[in-house]
């Protein structure tokens, strides 16, 4: 009996080896690494299927769309070579059968352990699929806040999202809303720094760099309200509740108000395009009034001005007009070294020249006066700040005589002026020689600098005694 016992277990045993290897078969074995991602399959098991996510072309200039190398605007994404952003460069869990042809076409790259969030990838008869987002960690969820804005350089909606993930690459955005429509980001046409995203509905469809920007995805999202915005970052997902963010509906109309001169006066305003159930609510800046039809002002100083028209009920969007009032004065002049007030104006006309200055051209070179990048000419007692830097680089050079010109909004004329800077050794003297004058156009000859100047007689003298002494106590 049991010699039959032994031959059954024996038996039994050489079917189980027989349907069970002893190691997995390679098509099993799970292999972690990265690769290039089109936007389409990222996005595709994130947003249910809701539309196909394109690659975007470049909507800036200068080649940001190839700058994400570490720590640049679009580092994590890849790129066609010639303006097109592709798709993200993410950790994925693959079978080692499909290792070689991810590695051809998507340029997979093993890595040394398993990542903290990834997606499952998968290669079927040349198609491939990709999954939602496995994330080890769990999904972390963190109440913030957002405000929206329809007034945007770069489309028709613009959130600006507190308490998104900081110090991390975004590989992905999503912005999800009460009607459970999901909006999904993609790098520099909608993603942007600081927490700010941006699309097009189709009414504003050419961005601020004059590129043209896709929103037939984007159209239904008008009149929606948002809830949260989802991260995907390599710790996985960060989704950050917003409360309730509406999505005022835009529309295809128009707030128009003639430039005019300064002063007293008034201007032409038009409003055309808009629903018949949107019921207006016209303001403007302090010291106008406005109507349907007319802007009117008394004693207005030269700049820029505006007139906003909102929705009593909320339901669309609100429309800004902007207008300037200008004049031929020059409130302003150079004189002992110091920016001051020109002769018959006041210190408040002088404050509202410079409070409107757009741009400083020195020597020809143009440099923005308004932003967070403005260039800070002059001090607070109205003299010119020779050491300035615009990006880390001096403004002034060398020694020389610079021609300087300004131009302020609202004012028709810009003033230039000549100051001569000269710098001696390590200590700074500044000699300030002007001929200021108001000019239509900027100098078409500007002056260069001309390096090094005499040193004074006693430092010469100072460095000939020390290099007397310095030989006569060689020569003991």
């Amino acid at each position: 009996m049991k010699r039959i016992n032994s031959i059954i277990s024996a038996a039994v045993c050489s079917i189980a080896l027989t349907a069970v290897p002893f190691s997995a078969s390679a098509a099993e074995e799970k292999v972690y690494g990265t690769m290039n991602i089109p936007y389409a399959d990222f996005y595709k098991a994130e947003i249910g299927d809701a539309y196909e996510v394109d690659a975007v072309s470049s909507a800036t200039t200068k080649g940001k769309w190839g700058m994400n190398g570490k720590g640049e605007i679009v580092e994590g994404t890849y790129n066609n070579g010639s303006g097109t952003i592709l798709g993200v460069n993410f950790p994925v869990e693959v079978s080692s059968a499909d290792v070689d042809i991810l590695k051809e076409k998507y340029g997979f790259t093993q890595l040394d352990s398993k990542p903290a969030a990834y997606k499952e990838v998968s290669v079927t008869d040349g198609s491939l699929s990709v999954s939602k987002l496995v994330d080890t960690n769990g999904e972390q969820t963190i109440d913030g806040s957002a405000t929206v804005s329809t007034n945007s350089y770069y489309g028709d909606y613009q959130i600006k999202v507190a308490g998104y993930p900081e110090n991390t690459v975004l590989y992905g955005v999503i912005v999800n809303t009460k009607e459970n429509d999901h909006y999904a980001m993609r790098h520099l046409e909608n993603i942007w720094r600081n927490g700010s995203y941006a699309w097009s509905a189709g009414i504003k469809t050419v961005e601020y760099h004059g590129n043209h920007v896709s929103y037939e995805d984007y159209a239904s999202s008008m009149g929606k309200t948002v809830t949260s915005v989802t991260f995907i970052t390599l710790d996985g997902y960060t989704t950050v509740n917003v409360g309730e963010q509406y999505l005022p509906i835009r529309f295809a109309g128009e707030v128009k108000a003639d430039d005019a001169p300064a002063g007293t006066g008034s201007t032409a305003l038009s409003l055309t395009g808009f629903p018949e159930d949107y019921r207006k609510v016209i303001s403007a800046d302090e010291g106008l009034t406005v109507s349907e039809t007319e802007v009117s002002y008394t004693d207005a100083k030269p700049g820029k001005y505006n007139v906003n028209v909102e929705d009593e009920t909320g339901k669309y969007a609100p429309m800004t007009a902007q207008f300037i009032l200008s004049t031929d004065d020059i409130p302003v002049k150079f004189a002992g070294g110091k920016l001051t007030t020109a002769d018959g104006f006041t210190d408040d006309d002088k404050a509202n020249f410079m409070n409107n200055l757009a741009t400083v051209e020195i020597n020809g070179t143009s440099y923005r006066a308004t932003g967070s990048r403005a260039i800070k000419l002059f001090k607070e007692d109205g003299s010119i700040d020779f050491d300035v830097t615009v990006s880390d680089a001096r403004v002034f050079e060398s020694n020389g005589t610079y021609n300087i010109t300004l131009n302020s909004t609202g004012y028709n004329n810009p003033y230039s002026f000549e100051a001569t800077y000269e710098a001696q050794n390590t200590t700074t003297t500044v000699k300030v020689t002007t001929t200021a004058k108001a000019t239509t156009t900027a100098s078409n000859s500007p002056r260069t600098g001309v390096r090094g100047t005499a040193l004074p007689a006693v430092i010469l003298a100072f460095a000939g005694a020390a290099a007397f002494l310095f030989r006569k106590k060689n020569d003991q």
